[in-house]
C-alpha cells in the first residue's frame, strides 16, 4: 500500500538588499518521481549553472511560480514586508495547492496553510533550493533589462547592490525611478539635493 504524497512547496526570495528594483519571490513543488542533480542555495552557484538548473525546474516540477513586490511597494511597506508579500503572491499562483509550505529564513508569511520558517532552507530542503534559483534567475534577468533600459549605473554586473560602481553612477546620473527611495543611501541622496 502506498503513501500519500504530502505536497510541499518550497519558498524563497531574492534582492532583498539591493538599491534597486524589485524583490522577487519563488514558490516551488517538486516531483519526487524526477529528481534534479545539483540543486543548492543560488549564491553557491554559478550563473551558468543557475541559467541551466532554472531551465530544468520549470520543466520538471509539479509547480512553480514567481511573484514580485516594486519598488512601490518597498518603499511604503519596508523590505521585509515587502518580500513576504512576494512570497504570499508566489505561493497563491502556483497551478498546485500545496498541503505545506517550507520558507527560506527565520519568518513565514501568513499562507493560510501550514507553514515553517527552516534558516539557512536554501542550502538543505531542495524544494526551497529550487525556488531560491527561480528567483535569484528571474530579478537577475530583470536587472539585465533594466541595464539596457537605464545604461550607466551597471544594474547588469551588480544587480542593483550598492557596490562602490552602483554607488559612484548614483552620484554621478542621480535616482532613476527603479531606485529604493527608502533604502540609506538612496534617501540622502535625494535629501541632499
Amino acid at each position: 500500500m502506498s503513501e500519500a504524497v504530502i505536497l510541499v512547496a518550497g519558498v524563497d526570495e531574492a534582492g532583498r538588499g539591493p538599491l534597486a528594483g524589485p524583490v522577487s519571490a519563488a514558490a516551488v513543488i517538486l516531483d519526487p518521481a524526477r529528481p534534479i542533480d545539483g540543486i543548492a542555495d543560488s549564491k553557491k552557484l554559478s550563473a551558468p549553472r543557475r541559467a541551466i538548473l532554472d531551465r530544468e525546474i520549470r520543466a520538471r516540477a509539479l509547480a512553480w511560480a514567481v511573484a514580485w513586490a516594486t519598488v512601490e511597494e518597498i518603499d511604503r511597506i519596508n523590505i521585509l514586508q515587502a518580500s513576504l508579500l512576494a512570497m504570499q503572491r508566489a505561493v497563491a499562483a502556483l497551478a498546485i495547492r500545496p498541503q505545506r509550505v517550507l520558507v527560506d529564513g527565520n519568518r513565514c508569511p501568513e499562507f493560510g496553510l501550514e507553514a515553517q520558517a527552516i534558516i539557512g532552507g536554501d542550502g538543505l530542503i531542495p524544494a526551497i533550493g529550487a525556488a531560491s534559483i527561480l528567483a535569484k534567475v528571474a530579478r537577475d534577468r530583470l536587472m539585465e533589462q533594466m541595464d539596457l533600459d537605464f545604461p550607466g549605473y551597471g544594474f547588469a554586473t551588480h544587480k542593483g547592490y550598492p557596490t562602490r560602481v552602483h554607488l559612484a553612477a548614483l552620484r554621478t546620473l542621480g535616482v532613476c525611478p527603479h531606485h529604493r527611495r527608502s533604502f540609506g543611501p538612496v534617501r540622502t541622496l535625494i535629501e541632499s539635493n
